[in-house]
């Protein structure tokens, strides 16, 4: 079974940057994408941004988009997700995900493994 760590949440200032990482493990890992979503208290899962494992294709949300940036390593079955300027409507859990159908797709239901989630809060 395909198991997801994220790292890198924490507290930070708005204004501020965090970088989140998450490693895949377990048997072969082939996604067709990967993506971050972010859940805030009250609210439910919201897409942030995917991107494509094989080609790097990108997609973000309207309410990221400039802000943040997704990449990925192959190599280490590792992807990423930079957040800049960051505000504190940004706050929320976040959660990295793999999905293995063909497209690029922003919805939640869509994504096969997910991680346990890490805390990113940022203050005003």
């Amino acid at each position: 079974q395909v198991q997801l760590v994220e790292s890198g949440g924490g507290l930070v200032q708005a204004g501020g940057s965090l970088l989140l990482s998450c490693a895949a493990s377990g048997p072969i890992f082939r996604p067709y994408r990967v993506a971050w979503f972010r859940q805030a208290p009250g609210k439910g899962r919201g897409f942030v941004a995917t991107i494509t494992w094989t080609s790097g294709i990108t997609a973000y949300a309207d309410s990221v988009k400039g802000r943040f940036t997704i990449s990925r390593d192959n190599a280490k079955e590792t992807w990423y997700l930079q957040m800049r300027s960051l505000k504190p409507d940004d706050t929320a859990v976040y959660y990295c995900a793999a999905g293995e159908r063909i497209g690029l797709n922003r919805e939640a239901r869509t994504y096969d493994y997910w991680g346990q989630g890490t805390q990113v809060t940022v203050s005003s």
